[in-house]
């Protein structure tokens, strides 16, 4: 059995009396889009940081490749290639988006022309290659999310943790942003993703987990999720599933 790219074995973090995520396991397979998707308040942001290097787990252990990376700090993710995006973003807004982009190039690049260069390519796929001299100030909401999403493909990231990049968006701009994501993935990216967007997580996700109150609830292909009467009483309440399975539309 191949070896997933990410694993995350009986993992729980507390908060003092809090536990936030409660004894989780996943798995991340390579070159797939995985996505997170849960109420708010669910853990999935602390999850995140948790895979990310941001936070250390209380218990469990998280491998990448089948090295265990459990409680290393960003830096050292960035340089094995796990970088990540944030829901609240916050661009350098004195430089530019070509600028913005080649602070994550430095990573791997020393000269200042050549993380450039690569700014300048990862931006282009990004979509935002005619926008390199603008602001990072100026952007729109849209061109800043593919910005957050660029700084962390710059660092030379195999596997992008994706918070929310759709988050805000109108259906126009959620149209164009989401052949985006797809095409990393067709580059042999891999992409877990939290999501609120449901249109998105269906179009995009091989594979779906469900977090609830900090604990896996629920996982599997996005249809067979979505049909899961547990799914729907953890996002609409309690009694909801009921009602939905006697109208039918809990299994659409």
């Amino acid at each position: 059995m191949t070896e997933p790219l990410v694993r995350v074995e009986a993992v729980s973090k507390r908060f003092g009396g809090l536990l936030a995520v409660d004894n989780v396991s996943l798995s991340v397979e390579a070159g797939r889009i995985t996505a997170l998707i849960g109420p708010n308040g669910a853990g999935k942001t602390t999850l995140f940081s948790l895979i990310s290097g941001f936070l250390a787990p209380s218990r469990g252990r998280i491998f990448h490749r089948g090295r265990a990376i459990t409680g290393m700090p960003p830096y050292l993710l960035a340089r094995h290639g796990i970088a990540r995006t944030f829901q609240i973003m916050r661009p350098f807004a004195g430089l530019s988006v070509q600028e913005n982009i080649a602070v994550g190039a430095h990573l791997s690049r020393r000269s200042r022309a050549d993380a450039l260069a690569h700014a300048a390519a990862v931006a282009r796929m990004l979509g935002l290659g005619d926008l390199l001299d603008r602001p990072a100030a100026s952007l729109t909401v849209a061109a800043q999310k593919r910005l957050e999403v660029a700084r962390a493909l710059a660092t030379g990231a195999d596997l992008l943790l994706l918070d929310e990049v759709l988050a805000g968006l109108n259906p126009s701009e959620l149209a164009g942003m989401m052949p985006t994501i797809g095409a990393l993935a067709d580059r042999g990216i891999t992409i877990l993703m939290t999501e609120h967007v449901m249109q998105a997580v269906m179009s995009l996700a091989h594979h779906v987990y469900v977090l609830a109150e900090g604990r896996i609830l629920a996982e599997g292909g996005p249809q067979s999720v979505m049909r899961d009467a547990r799914v729907v009483e953890a996002y609409l309440g309690h009694g909801a599933a009921a009602r939905l399975s006697t109208r039918g539309g809990a299994h659409g």
